[in-house]
């Protein structure tokens, strides 16, 4: 049986070199169900890794309290928290194949036999490892010891798993291979995880909802939509993928000026007309033309992914705008210093208070 996980005002201080304090983690609140993966994400120094730690046992909280369903944790040692952790280092066992390295723990619990195979096998089948059970360490490529570290820590059946950025170590494509592997297998236990990361990509694509840290205080917490199509902060927007910031005036109805052109908007705050605020407006969510549209700007800049082409436009009075064009192959390419046009999807345009 899975838990759910409950944070109620946690914060950690440690000590500075000049005699004061540091808090690493701000007065974080979080409530993560049953059975789901919330990604940790934040640039580095943000107090990710530090809030696991408190919620694996390695640290202690300055202050607040932390629940496994209801039962608080605060005193409970690591031993006995019922968690599994699979960290950036895939800490296999050299010396033991692949079987044994899986079987430690329930060995260690002085499991029957019996029972030990059979969760085991389980396991090692759910992971793909069926085949490798009796090859060492040293014959498994990085994603294959990966995959024995997380088979490690499934077949203890924890309450709670937790990721320590886990795939750090890999190469771009294995890294991308593995993070399906890890939400796949993650929705086919049904075991509450907690993934630290500060890869946008990694976080967007296996969580169920995402926590933005950011010098260990918590920005925002939604889905991985929520958090890409709204964003509470600049710093959200900013970290969150790419954006360009706009300066934009609140118009009376559902529409802003932006430059002297009126634009319309999906999702208005509440604010007085006339009122100043920024507008979030993705590079994807504006369309780019040789003819005519809403800005008039020169192509300053252009790199052809395959997939997309990525133009740095400048507009005269809004400065520089990037612009993702989709299946540049087929549609063709502008060049620097082209004359383009630009109309954002008004759907797409995000307002920051």
């Amino acid at each position: 049986m899975t838990d759910s996980i409950r944070i109620v005002g946690l914060n950690k201080l440690f000590s500075s070199p000049d005699g004061g304090t540091v808090a690493a983690v701000k007065d974080v609140n979080l409530e993560i169900g049953a059975g789901k993966l919330v990604t940790l994400l934040g640039p580095s120094g943000c107090g990710k890794t530090t809030l696991l730690r408190m919620i694996a046992g390695f640290e202690e909280p300055s202050s607040g309290d932390i629940f496994f369903g209801k039962k608080r944790m605060n005193e409970e040692p690591p031993n006995t928290r019922d968690t599994a952790m699979v960290f950036q280092s895939y800490a296999v066992f050299p010396h033991l194949d692949v079987f044994e390295n899986v079987a430690f723990g329930l060995r260690l619990r002085k499991l029957p036999k019996a029972e030990i195979e059979e969760r085991v096998n389980r396991v090692l089948e759910q992971t793909g490892l069926s085949g490798y059970a009796r090859r060492s360490p040293n014959q498994l490529s990085g994603g294959q010891q990966q995959r024995v570290a997380l088979a490690r820590c499934i077949v203890m059946e924890p309450k709670v798993l937790l990721f320590d950025e886990p795939l750090s170590n890999l190469d771009a494509k294995l890294r991308e291979q593995m993070r399906v592997e890890i939400r796949e297998l993650q929705q086919r236990v049904g075991i509450t995880s907690i993934y630290v990361t500060h890869d946008q990509v990694e976080a967007m694509s296996i969580s169920d909802e995402i926590v933005v840290m950011n010098a260990g205080v918590v920005e925002q917490l939604g889905t991985p939509h929520e958090i890409y199509a709204r964003p509470a902060s600049r710093f959200v927007a900013d970290f969150i993928g790419k954006a360009n910031f706009v300066p934009v005036k609140i118009l009376s109805g559902d529409a802003v000026d932006i430059n002297g052109v009126r634009i319309g908007v999906r999702e208005m705050p509440d604010l007085e007309a006339g009122t100043t605020v920024t507008a979030v407006v993705r590079p994807e969510a504006i369309h780019l033309a040789g003819d005519k549209g809403d800005f008039r700007g020169t192509v300053r800049r252009v790199m052809f992914l395959g997939n997309i082409a990525e133009y740095l436009v400048e507009i005269e009075g809004l400065g520089n705008w990037l612009v993702d064009s989709p299946n540049p192959a087929e549609a063709g390419l502008f060049a620097t210093g082209d004359t383009v046009f630009l109309t954002p999807s008004p759907s797409s345009i995000h307002l920051l208070r």
